[in-house]
């Protein structure tokens, strides 16, 4: 049985592993294969996120803000270490806590769960995006381990966030 799929992308008719419910060729690929733009912040998170679980450090380059700390870095050495990350990482799971945006800028909170050799390395991240004309891009972001924040993840806001790690 022959299967659907693309290089960098892995197969296009399971479930979106941003979270969304939704099949992949549906949700994330077509911003992977680089047929549309992320419509909002909350999308290029999910988008990124999926990018992570299915291998496209591309995407991940191409979605930076020119004012990401690693635009200044030479590109194929950030694209050797995104694929180092993603080949040592399994993502299992999204899910958006909350978001913020107006204007040509925007926040998004997340818990990214995440497991490397089998330890979990889920953390929550603030992390900001700018619209740079064209389409939203991740700016930066401040992560922090699951397990160091004590309150469930489902109670926090941005602004009860930015409380815990002030």
């Amino acid at each position: 049985m022959a299967r659907d799929v693309r290089p960098g992308t892995g197969s296009l008719s399971r479930p979106c592993p941003c979270g969304s419910g939704r099949a992949y060729r549906e949700c994330c690929a077509p911003c992977h294969l680089g047929d549309r733009e992320a419509p909002d912040a909350v999308a290029l998170m999910r988008s990124r996120y999926a990018a992570f679980a299915v291998g496209d450090a591309a995407y991940l380059w191409r979605t930076l803000h020119m004012g990401h700390i690693d635009r200044g870095r030479d590109r194929d050495e950030v694209l050797r270490e995104l694929k180092a990350t993603i080949h040592h990482h399994r993502y299992r799971g999204l899910k958006i806590l909350d978001s913020l945006q107006g204007g040509d800028s925007a926040s998004v909170l997340f818990l990214a769960q995440i497991f490397q050799a089998g330890a979990d390395r889920s953390f929550i991240e603030l992390s900001d995006f700018l619209h740079d004309g064209e389409g939203w891009r991740y700016l930066h972001g401040v992560a922090v381990p699951r397990a160091r924040i004590s309150v469930p993840p489902d109670e926090l806001t941005i602004a009860r966030f930015s409380t815990l790690v002030a």
